[in-house]
């Protein structure tokens, strides 16, 4: 067979991939350091991309790097910089650098760990020449640049132009170098009368008057039930380009507003909400990625606040420092997806080592914020459903002032997630953990011993069912007792006004402070835990897809149903027949519930107390 000097044989493939794959990583680095769109070697330049002759410009033939074969399925050689990849972590070329990721630690970081500085070489596309480096240069330019100390390196954009392509194609705006918006549909459901999200039951924001948004697309973590499906970059510390906070803002707001415009031609969208929605109110900083991890994130806040923007930030815990540091905003989350390290690095995937450490620090940093903190937990059910006892004692770390409890939203199959419909728990197996979290977060409360500081007593405030979703929260901060009925009264709305002016005067004066209860409102019936509405604004009206509703309205604690969709019980006879459909799907399945975790990572739940729950009747 033919040969070509450094690359052996052409019709050994695996000698051939052996070297793109060396060859790859040689020219990243080099990339990486001058900012180089394209390095010469020994007469094949664009090595990245396709190959080419140097003399001719024609396509390279066998001999070469196997461009040609690449095309049409054949092994080992570069693809073309126009290819979209199709594999994940492989050899070549082609590799996105996933295999890196799984580099936690500090003390082993080095600039291409983080599996997003080098996803593609899509930054060839500029049209200034590029500058040529001989291969046999390499080793003294790199030496070069280490004596060096680095002077020379090139801060890179966080996002490539293919991520962005992505991350595009499912509605987002893309802000500057590192930030997003997209339209929440929550937000076009509450335009259209259909109803708000839970923040709306919970705190009383506007839904259609909140903006959905993040000043970083990057994370640490890449969790299991990501609804973004892993599209952005991931990192454990800041390496990009920082782009201004004001500008991130305003060209947010703009792109929010942009996006409101083009919802007035929807049916049913109501005019006068629409109006009201070109005034963003409220900031929801948990579109994706880590908005904690943005180096001006403080200047960023500050500046929603001077807009008289609400500010809720979700952080994923990784970063306690950042917590620290925080200046005070309507509502800081932390997310807790786990009670244990093991389940930690099943269910978040961590880049951090210790990334249960730096969990449990974040959750203690809470304790001292001042304002309203909250641990947010997404149940996944057969992944993270159990041990209830450890979520209470992390709970208790921070002395929160809410628990979020939320049934984890199924978005469809995708490679970076194995999870399935079953994994989405049920509203009334959501109400149940809950339940059970309160009994163990006052056993830590009554096992406290004399002398020590007791956490605080937790109750059952809210509930939306329509997103799945139970809120606690701590009785001294939330509840008072009506002199009229004598009855618990929950205040866990948000006077905005009022916190807009408490964030400005410390703004004014850092050593004025302010605490939960000086920008509480009370909670309306209809959000309460066990009101009627179930968490509904009945202002809106329910909107089911085909006029589907629920054939049975109301189930036993075993599952069997006990009214139909109109409320009217059910007669013995046919409970019987039903009780005997459920002992049969019992037997089949070898019990109540079957957990099958297949080769592929999923683990499928069979649970015979939810077989009627789903059927539905057209009205």
């Amino acid at each position: 067979g033919k040969s070509v000097v450094g690359m052996g044989d052409d019709d050994a493939g695996d000698c051939k991939a052996v070297f793109n794959e060396w060859m790859d990583r040689v020219m990243s680095r080099v990339e990486e350091m001058y900012g180089l769109d394209t390095v010469k070697t020994n007469g094949l330049e664009e090595v990245k991309g396709c190959c080419k002759d140097k003399e001719n410009g024609e396509a390279a033939g066998a001999g070469s790097c196997g461009c040609q074969e690449e095309k049409t399925g054949g092994g080992g050689g570069c693809c073309s910089t126009g290819q979209e990849e199709k594999t994940e972590g492989g050899g070549g070329c082609c590799s996105t650098g996933d295999d890196d990721e799984e580099v936690y630690s500090d003390e082993e970081e080095d600039d291409d760990d983080d599996g997003f500085s080098d996803y593609e070489s899509d930054y060839d596309e500029e049209e200034k020449e590029p500058e040529i480096m001989d291969l046999e240069d390499m080793g003294n330019a790199m030496k070069s640049t280490e004596n060096s100390g680095g002077k020379n390196k090139v801060v890179k954009e966080m996002v490539t132009p293919k991520q962005a392509a992505a991350l595009k194609k499912e509605g987002y705006r893309i802000i500057g170098t590192h930030s997003a918006v997209k339209l929440c549909r929550w937000t076009k459901h509450q335009l259209r009368g259909r109803g708000g999200c839970y923040k709306h039951t919970f705190y009383g924001i506007t839904s259609y008057q909140c903006m959905e948004a993040t000043p970083s697309l990057a994370c640490a973590n890449k969790c299991v039930f990501c609804w973004r499906h892993h599209k952005n970059p991931v990192g454990r510390e800041w390496r990009w380009k920082v782009d201004d906070p004001y500008e991130i803002v305003d060209q947010a707001v703009k792109e929010h507003i942009s996006m409101i415009k083009e919802t007035k031609g929807i049916p049913g969208v109501l005019k006068e909400r629409w109006e009201e929605a070109h005034t963003v109110r409220h900031c929801a900083l948990s579109l994706v990625g880590e908005p904690i991890m943005y180096p001006r994130i403080d200047e960023f806040l500050g500046d929603l606040h001077k807009r008289h923007i609400s500010t809720y930030l979700v952080t994923n815990g990784q970063h306690p420092k950042a917590i620290e540091t925080l200046r005070p905003i309507t509502q800081l989350y932390v997310s807790v997806d786990a009670s244990t390290p093991e389940t930690l690095e099943a269910i978040d995937r961590p880049l951090f080592k210790d990334a249960w450490d730096r969990l449990r620090y974040s959750l203690k940093c809470l304790k001292d914020k001042g304002q309203r903190t909250v641990a947010r937990l997404t149940v996944v059910k057969g992944w993270n459903s159990d041990e209830i006892g450890g979520y209470a004692k992390l709970i208790a770390l921070g002395h929160c002032s809410l628990v979020e409890v939320k049934g984890v939203t199924f978005c469809g199959k995708s490679d970076a997630s194995n999870l399935n419909m079953s994994n989405s728990p049920w509203h009334h197996e959501v109400i149940a953990m809950v339940q059970n979290l309160q009994l163990e977060l006052q056993k830590i409360r009554d096992e406290t011993p004399e002398g020590k500081e007791k956490i605080p007593e937790y109750g059952i405030a809210c509930e939306h069912k329509h997103s799945v979703s139970v809120l606690l929260a701590r009785v001294d901060q939330f509840a008072v007792d009506d002199p009229e009925t004598g009855k618990r009264r929950w205040r866990t709305w948000i006077d905005y006004d009022k916190f807009q002016q408490l964030a400005a005067k410390n703004a004014e004066d850092p050593t004025f402070t302010f605490g939960v209860e000086d920008y509480v409102e009370d909670t309306p019936d209809w959000a309460l835990f066990g009101a009627e509405e179930a968490g509904f604004d009945p202002t809106d009206t329910r909107h089911r897809k085909k006029k589907r509703h629920p054939k049975y309205n109301k189930f036993d604690s075993d599952g069997v149903p006990t009214h139909d969709d109109v409320d009217t019980p059910l007669s013995e006879e046919e409970r019987a027949k039903l009780v005997a459909l459920m002992n049969l799907k019992k037997r089949d399945i070898g019990g109540g519930v079957s957990v099958i975790d297949l080769k592929s990572g999923e683990k499928v739940i069979d649970d015979a107390s939810l077989m009627f729950r789903g059927l539905t009747v057209i009205k």
